[in-house]
């Protein structure tokens, strides 16, 4: 695709995006499952159902825009992902194993709000606000989400995970 206006750049980092989202939609799941604090196997379980609506908001995107929805792979969101199944298959106590998803959900939601604040100026800028007003929900989404886990690990699983490592 060739970028010849920030018309084309969004569309490309949309399409970045979408894949980036059902990237998550298919590995938090499995991220999930592997948490030993049910908070936070919650905060996951719960951004998992928000993760699906941000896949519909960019699809509703791609609609605004008269485009049918395509993904193009992204490669830092399929890193990051590489990066928790790596701590995944780790010999962690659960505490620190729980530590680690957090960093690496904090990591995540960090690109992620990077990434939607980019495509939320985009859109302002070219005048569309509807399209910047769906974008902005998932962004304060992803801020939520990253305070969450932060709130997590800094009132109770770092704390979990700093106790195992001092008892040994």
């Amino acid at each position: 695709m060739k970028l010849s206006s920030l018309q084309d750049l969004f569309v490309d980092e949309i399409r970045d995006l979408y894949s980036a989202e059902k990237q998550l939609v298919k590995a938090l799941p499995k991220v999930a499952k592997a948490a030993k604090s049910p908070q936070l196997k919650n905060a996951l379980q719960s951004h998992l159902a928000e993760t699906e609506n941000h896949v519909k908001r960019l699809e509703q995107v791609f609609q605004n825009l008269g485009l049918t929805p395509r993904a193009k792979k992204c490669k830092a969101m399929e890193g990051l992902i590489e990066e928790a199944s790596d701590l995944l298959e780790e010999d962690a106590d659960p505490e620190v194993l729980d530590a680690a998803i957090i960093a690496s959900g904090n990591r995540i939601e960090h690109y992620e709000i990077a990434a939607y604040g980019t495509v939320r100026t985009y859109a302002q800028i070219m005048g569309n606000q509807q399209m910047a007003n769906l974008l902005q929900q998932t962004l304060d989404e992803e801020g939520n989400a990253d305070k969450k886990l932060t709130a997590l690990a800094e009132s109770s699983i770092n704390l979990e995970a700093a106790s195992g490592a001092k008892s040994r």
